[in-house]
């Protein structure tokens, strides 16, 4: 099959969504598919090292998201050019916005069938930028009329497929799970990142994600805050960036936590990225935002058991001090479970993210048979109706 995988991120940006379709891609090209990125243009290094090929257009920087491109397909020639060449079989986007519409355009002009996964609740960044409850309402609503214009609608879990219900969307949707690139911890790279950010011998609490307070930083922050005052030292090592970076700085400052917060920015190399995963002792994640965070399986792929907030999206297949930890959506209770598992029961951590590791990645390859055959089927349903029309005709 020639398959088209339409993002809006993707490497060096080490985002979710952009990982997940690096994920796709690679996997799809090993078992013998080709297989294409499309997405705003951006310097994603030698790229003779993947398996696919990714096809950019033209992109402009967001605003306060300086690591993402807005893309505008239309302005770039080259582009179009490039795509003629192309005969895809499918598409499959990942985006409800600018990539996601050129992948549902391709779609429609080729009859081909197009796939729309849905990863994101996107009421929240709706409303954090427009600021009008009526107005994020009719953000989601557009994202719901986008995915009715898809062949076949997937989410990664079943909280992430009511979301889009709750949205307005009525078509079926069919749970398709994100897979891992597993990989093991290297010791190499988390001996570089322990000395890299003086770890020495302390526990040390990661949290990957946004800068941006939807992922609930406060509440970390102000856990550990009450972990120093009850007189006990950690390291929080914050990876990656956003449009609060600031504030989550003014924030350290007034809780007197600079001395052990450390700000590593957005993190494009993996080897420092895993590092930072296997020199962790707990991944902390009490984001309610999210839906099925890859950083989650990441961590767990590395043995680093997570930290989640409990019915959260983010929490599902988490048991409770046997995989990983969960807590209440305050900062008390982050701090309380943190105390616990670090410092009065800290000898059963090594043993939870051995069944982290056990128990949460699942390869990418391993989900591809599910992926290939749904591809197939959607192919050949269109090819039939095409059939179909032209007897009509006749």
């Amino acid at each position: 099959m020639k398959i088209g995988q339409f993002t809006d991120s993707f490497l060096p940006i080490v985002d979710g969504v952009g990982r997940v379709v690096y994920g796709y891609a690679d996997a799809l090209s090993r078992r013998g598919h080709e297989c294409y990125v499309i997405t705003p243009i951006s310097d994603a290094g030698f790229r003779g090292r993947y398996p696919f090929d990714i096809v950019d257009f033209y992109g402009v920087t967001i605003p306060e998201y300086t690591q993402y491109k807005m893309g505008i397909p239309l302005w770039d020639v080259h582009y179009h050019e490039r795509m003629k060449s192309i005969k895809f079989d499918i598409v499959h986007v990942h985006s409800p916005f600018r990539s996601g519409f050129e992948g549902l355009r391709i779609a429609k002009k080729r009859k081909i069938p197009a796939v729309g996964t849905f990863h994101s609740k996107y009421y929240e960044d709706f409303l954090q930028v427009l600021k009008v409850q009526p107005l994020a309402e009719a953000g989601v609503k557009m994202v719901a009329d986008f995915y009715e214009k898809c062949d076949d609608v997937w989410a990664v879990n079943e909280n992430s497929a009511e979301a889009l219900r709750s949205y307005g969307y009525k078509g079926i949707i069919k749970v398709m799970r994100n897979g891992t690139e597993i990989r093991k911890p290297d010791k190499k790279s988390i001996s570089y990142v322990k000395s890299l950010y003086n770890l020495n011998n302390i526990p040390v609490i990661l949290f990957v994600g946004q800068m941006n307070w939807k992922k609930n930083i406060q509440k970390v922050l102000e856990a550990v805050s009450l972990l120093k005052k009850r007189g006990y030292r950690t390291e929080l090592i914050l990876a990656g960036q956003g449009p609060h970076v600031e504030e989550i700085r003014k924030k350290i400052t007034e809780l007197d936590i600079s001395d052990i917060v450390e700000m590593a920015g957005h993190i494009t190399d993996i080897n420092i990225l895993d590092g930072l995963y296997g020199a962790a002792d707990i991944f902390a994640f009490p984001s309610i935002y999210d839906n099925s965070p890859m950083v989650v399986r990441e961590a767990a792929a590395m043995m680093t058991p997570s930290l989640l907030v409990k019915n959260s999206s983010a929490a599902e297949g988490i048991i409770d001090w046997y995989n990983g930890f969960l807590c209440e959506d305050n900062s008390k209770d982050i701090a309380d479970v943190l105390e616990k598992a670090l410092f009065k029961e800290k000898d059963k951590i090594q043993q939870i993210g051995r069944n982290a590791q056990s128990t949460i990645p699942v390869s990418w390859d391993s989900i591809m048979g599910d992926v290939e055959k749904r591809y197939s089927d959607l192919i050949m349903q269109k090819k039939n109706n095409k059939d179909k029309r032209k007897k009509i005709l006749i």
